[in-house]
């Protein structure tokens, strides 16, 4: 097991403070971080906070899941590594691949 924690669903309001303090009832909290947007600085509504233990994870985990923070009710899970992306996506759902684009039909100046 894990004892970092993906917590997701709660109000964009909500602080990191307000996010430990909630989950410090479950145990030692060593950090919560809320997930900002990069563009405008609000919540995304998700986040992670990580306990000293993995049985304090564990005990958070049923304390917690399903639960109302904020008015909202929030899932908590054991967080998954992150996956690597692919960054040459262009944003249109279509790779970018210029260079291939380049070798294909030569290089042009207009």
């Amino acid at each position: 097991m894990n004892n970092k924690l993906f917590v997701a669903g709660f109000p964009y309001a909500l602080t990191e403070q307000a996010l430990s303090d909630a989950f410090a009832q479950a145990g030692a909290v060593i950090s919560a971080k809320v997930i900002t947007d990069r563009e405008s600085g609000r919540s995304r509504g998700f986040g992670f906070v990580e306990m000293s233990t993995d049985e304090e994870a564990q005990v958070a985990i049923q304390m917690l899941d399903q639960t109302k923070l904020g008015g909202r009710i929030i899932n908590v899970k054991v967080a998954e590594p992150m996956k690597k992306r692919d960054n040459r996506n262009d944003g249109y759902g279509r790779k970018d691949d210029r260079r291939n684009d380049q070798a294909e039909f030569g290089s042009r100046e207009y």
